[in-house]
C-alpha cells in the first residue's frame, strides 16, 4: 500500500531526531557553502544564500550566480542582493555577514577581469566594491585576509575562481602570492606571507620532488590577535592529492608558529584564541579531532571513540564550547550525518542523517557544511536528499 503524501512525511518526521524544514526550494538550486563564516544575521531571522540554476559541472568563467538570504520571519521569501561571477560549489563567493553590522553582507565577484569584493547593506541596497576579494574576516569587521584563488584554481579546482588565469602557474614557490592583509574601509592590502616564506621553514619529512606549494582555508582567532592558515603542496611522492601544515601567525604576519607538522592537517576550528580544534594525523593516537594550545606542542583528543571520522567543526555559540556542531562524509550508505557532540558528557546526539545521491561526488559534492545561529538555537546545512541541492534548517533549542 501506497502511503500519502502527508504519511510519508509523517513516517519521516518520526525518524528525524530534531525538528527540520526546508528554507529553500526549486526550481533553482541553493547553498551556502563553508562552515567557518556567518551566514546569519545577528539577529538570526535572516540567512545567507547563493542560487544558481544548474549542478553536475565545473563553473565557468561566464557562468553566475545570484546572491540572496531568506526571511525566516516571512515564509522564507528569497531576498534577491545581487551577483556574482567568482564562485566554486565548496565556499560559494565567500558570501557572509560583516561581523558586528546588521546591515552590511559580502561577497566576491570578478569585474573586469579583476576579482574584487562587494560589500552591500541589505537595507539600503547601497554597494561599494573593494579592489580585492576576501577569504575571512576580523571580528571586528575592519579587516580580512585572502590567500589567490587564480592559484587556487589551478591547484584544487573547487576551491578556487574560473575567469582568471594564475600569472605563476609556473612557479613552484612564488614569492608574491600569499596571504594578503585587506582594509574593509579603504580597500588597500599588503602581502603579509608569501609562499616563499612558508616553505623556507623546514618540514621534517622534507618537501617531495618538483613540489609546487600554496595556501589554503584562513581563518582569523576570535580576539583579531591572531590567524590560521594552511600550507600545502603537491609534487612526486603526492600524486594527485598533497600535503599540509598548520600554521599560525599574528595579525602583522609575524610571529609564524607551526600548529600541525604532521602533514594531514584538514578541517579545524578556533575554539578560543588560543586553542583550535581540527582534524588531523599525530603520532600519539593517528587520526583524530586533536585540540592545540597554539605557540606550544601541547595537544590532546576530543570525542575519543565518538567523533571518529572527519568532518566540518564548529562550536554551538552562547554555550561556553560545549558542544561541537559537527558532520561526516557520507558513509557506506551515503548517508551525510549532522550531529552535535558534548564535550562535558563525552555523547553524540544526532541532528539528522541525508542521504547524498551518488552523483553528488568530487569536486560538485553537497557537503553540508553545518552552520549555527548566533544563539546557538538553530542550525543550517546545505543538501542534496531530495534530488538538488537546498538549504535546511534545524531546530536544536531542545538541546
Amino acid at each position: 500500500m501506497l502511503l500519502s503524501r502527508r504519511q510519508l512525511f509523517a513516517s519521516l518526521a518520526l525518524k528525524q531526531p530534531v525538528p527540520m524544514r526546508a528554507i529553500t526550494k526549486g526550481p533553482k538550486f541553493h547553498w551556502f557553502g563553508y562552515y567557518d563564516k556567518l551566514e546569519f544575521d545577528p539577529t538570526g531571522r535572516y540567512v545567507l544564500g547563493n542560487e544558481v540554476d544548474f549542478e553536475g559541472r565545473s563553473p565557468r568563467a561566464e557562468d553566475t550566480i545570484r546572491v540572496g538570504m531568506v526571511d525566516l520571519q516571512d515564509n522564507d521569501r528569497w531576498i534577491d542582493l545581487g551577483e556574482s561571477r567568482a564562485w566554486n560549489w565548496q565556499q560559494g563567493c565567500m558570501l557572509q555577514w560583516v561581523p558586528g553590522s546588521k546591515t552590511d553582507v559580502i561577497w566576491n565577484d570578478r569585474v573586469d577581469g579583476e576579482f574584487v569584493s562587494h560589500i552591500v547593506n541589505v537595507k539600503t541596497g547601497r554597494k561599494r566594491t573593494i579592489p580585492s576579494p576576501v577569504y575571512t574576516l576580523a571580528t571586528s569587521g575592519r579587516w580580512g585576509i585572502v590567500c589567490d584563488f587564480r592559484r587556487l584554481n589551478d591547484v584544487r579546482p573547487g576551491y578556487g575562481y574560473a575567469g582568471v588565469v594564475d600569472p605563476n602557474r609556473e612557479k613552484l614557490i612564488p614569492e608574491d602570492v600569499g596571504i594578503w592583509k585587506v582594509d574593509l574601509e579603504s580597500g588597500k592590502r599588503e602581502l603579509l606571507i608569501s609562499v616563499a616564506d612558508a616553505a623556507a621553514i623546514p618540514y621534517p619529512g622534507g618537501y617531495s620532488e618538483n613540489a609546487k606549494h600554496w595556501f589554503n582555508h584562513l581563518l582569523i582567532a576570535p580576539d583579531d590577535r591572531r590567524f590560521i592558515f594552511l600550507h600545502r603542496w603537491r609534487g612526486k611522492k603526492e600524486g594527485a592529492g598533497f600535503s599540509t601544515r598548520m600554521f599560525t601567525a599574528n595579525s602583522s604576519g609575524k610571529d609564524l608558529h607551526v600548529l600541525d607538522p604532521y602533514g594531514k592537517t584538514s578541517h579545524f576550528v578556533w575554539r578560543d584564541a588560543a586553542s583550535v580544534l581540527a582534524w588531523a594525523w599525530h603520532p600519539s593516537k593517528g587520526d583524530r579531532f586533536y585540540l592545540y594550545q597554539d605557540r606550544t606542542t601541547q595537544v590532546e583528543v576530543v570525542g575519543e571513540g565518538v567523533m571518529t571520522v572527519n568532518g566540518h567543526c564548529t562550536y554551538l555559540p552562547k554555550r561556553g564550547n560545549r558542544w561541537v556542531l559537527n558532520d561526516t562524509y557520507p558513509d557506506k550508505e551515503r548517508k551525510q550525518n549532522v550531529y552535535v557532540f558534548d564535550t562535558t558528557t563525552g555523547e553524540r546526539k544526532p541532528l539528522g542523517s541525508l542521504v547524498a545521491p551518488k552523483e553528488y561526488t568530487g569536486e560538485w559534492r553537497c557537503d553540508t557544511h553545518p552552520r549555527s545561529s548566533p544563539d546557538g538555537r538553530s542550525v543550517v546545512v546545505d543538501s542534496a536528499h531530495a534530488g538538488g541541492r537546498q538549504m535546511y534548517l534545524f531546530d536544536v533549542n531542545g538541546l
